[in-house]
């Protein structure tokens, strides 16, 4: 238990270590305000989740609208921006970076409730795993799992038709959601930026180490590698801090 609660303390005082570095930092602020925005109905509109959608004002969490185990007696509110900025969210990559950090905070809050309420009895409600498992075998029906996951809300299907072997099993993953606001967070941004965007959504997929950009223009194809990216999201901030 002690070495638990000192474990919870640890990342409390981290979390406020993350709140002075990305969200109080003037370069930080410099290089994310006013970058990648979506509007709170552009997010409607591609079904945003996680802090994604939050950064731009919806306050939508599962574990609040739909409270699975024991979210409901922990009674999780979703975090918007406003609640740190006091100011009406903006949906740029600074909003959904306070988002984040807010919610590494909350993680430690939610971690130390559970602690000082943790009821007494056995962990599982089926010990002989054996027994478990043949229950399993023999099941049959279907289901569709929701859960708040760090990018936002996962779904997993599953359907059991008394064999050994799942018969059917979907997942949607969050990342499948928040792809689509790249469009709008990219429309009429710098490629120095494209880094900063792009990690906005904390993106699950293969990693690339070269991106086409095509100008809509006169059709023309550039090759940027991963290192050139780096390099121009670099200057700019060094160009940034350099006109202050």
């Amino acid at each position: 238990y002690k070495l638990i609660k000192d474990a919870i303390n640890y990342y409390r005082e981290a979390a406020q270590s993350l709140k002075e570095t990305f969200l109080e930092d003037q370069s930080v602020r410099l290089r994310t305000k006013g970058v990648g925005v979506i509007t709170k109905k552009e997010a409607l509109e591609l079904s945003a989740v996680g802090p994604t959608a939050r950064s731009t004002g919806i306050a939508k969490d599962v574990r609040q609208d739909y409270p699975y185990e024991a979210y409901a007696d922990l009674k999780v509110k979703a975090i918007t921006p406003d609640i740190y900025t006091h100011e009406k969210p903006k949906g740029d990559v600074y909003d959904a970076t306070v988002v984040r950090v807010l919610e590494v905070e909350q993680s430690v809050n939610i971690l130390d409730a559970i602690i000082d309420n943790l009821p007494e009895g056995p962990i599982v409600t089926e010990p002989n795993l054996t027994k478990l498992l043949l229950k399993l075998k023999r099941a049959k029906g279907e289901g569709i799992g929701r859960a708040e996951a760090p990018r936002g809300e996962v779904i997993h299907y599953t359907r059991l038709e008394g064999t050994e072997n799942l018969h059917a099993w979907r997942a949607r993953a969050p990342t499948y959601a928040n792809v689509p606001t790249w469009i709008p967070m990219f429309r009429d941004q710098e490629i120095a930026d494209i880094p900063v965007i792009a990690a906005s959504i904390d993106p699950c997929i293969a990693c690339m180490d070269r991106v086409t950009l095509v100008d809509i223009k006169t059709k023309k194809e550039t090759i940027v590698t991963g290192e050139d990216l780096h390099r121009m999201s670099i200057e700019k901030t060094k160009k940034i801090r350099g006109a202050r």
